[in-house]
């Protein structure tokens, strides 16, 4: 059996709690988010380029391919939960580096599907804007994802040994 030969070791106990505490961070987030929008505060401005406001994500990434088709909607929720099972093979089975990178990933991609299970729809909350143009609105969760995505690209083009 493919688990049987895999062993698990000091940093991969670390690698997990770093996926339980992103999972975490997003969680307590979105709860905040969803409770003070539900308390009648429609949004919250933090300052000249940040607002939270809440709105609910039934796409992938920053709310692309956004649709209201159950099948397909469960069906990419479930290649999200195979990706997942995927990168946290990856994760065991890699460098201590990298692992703390896999599970950057695994953890806000946990948060989101587990999201995409319970409301299924992701909380974003996170608007980020200069004047009039306005990113995408985000979570905790895809920032942890985005810092892992980084932190990957960086890894393998700068920090990777040369062949």
């Amino acid at each position: 059996m493919l688990f049987n030969k895999i062993e698990l070791k000091k940093f991969d106990i670390y690698s997990f709690f770093l996926i339980l505490l992103t999972f975490g961070i997003d969680r307590l987030s979105k709860i905040f988010v969803i409770n003070l929008i539900e308390s009648n505060q429609k949004e919250l401005f933090v300052n000249d380029f940040l607002n939270l406001t809440l709105n609910w994500n039934r796409g992938i990434g920053f709310g692309l391919l956004s649709f209201d088709v159950s099948m397909v909607y469960h069906a990419i929720s479930a290649l999200i939960l195979l990706i997942i099972i995927y990168l946290i093979y990856l994760m065991v089975t890699s460098d201590n580096f990298s692992k703390l990178i896999l599970a950057f990933i695994v953890g806000g991609a946990v948060g989101n599907l587990f999201d995409r299970l319970t409301y299924f729809a992701v909380p974003d909350f996170i608007d980020f804007h200069i004047n009039n143009y306005h990113w995408f609105t985000f979570n905790a969760a895809d920032i942890f994802i985005t810092i892992g995505i980084f932190l990957m690209i960086i890894k393998e083009f700068f920090i990777s040994k040369k062949v």
